[in-house]
């Protein structure tokens, strides 16, 4: 799998990941982990659903920041 996004935010002893990876056989990989564990996990043919997820990524990234969250 080839990675499109990645990025991970920390707080004290807690960590926020956020991935999207390209997967040839099925499209993309859409995955939010917190704490290592995975909290919700998608997989998209469709481009423009992963734009989405990316949009969604960087609204929740940025509230997080907002929130104290550094990247890790």
């Amino acid at each position: 799998m080839m990675s499109v996004f990645q990025k991970t935010l920390v707080r004290a002893t807690e960590t926020r990941s956020f991935h999207i990876e390209r997967n040839p056989s099925i499209g993309w990989q859409i995955r939010t982990l917190a704490n290592d564990r995975v909290s919700h996990q998608q997989e998209r043919t469709e481009w423009h659903r992963v734009e989405r997820d990316l949009a969604r990524f960087a609204r929740e990234i940025e509230e997080l920041r907002r929130e104290g969250w550094r990247d890790a």
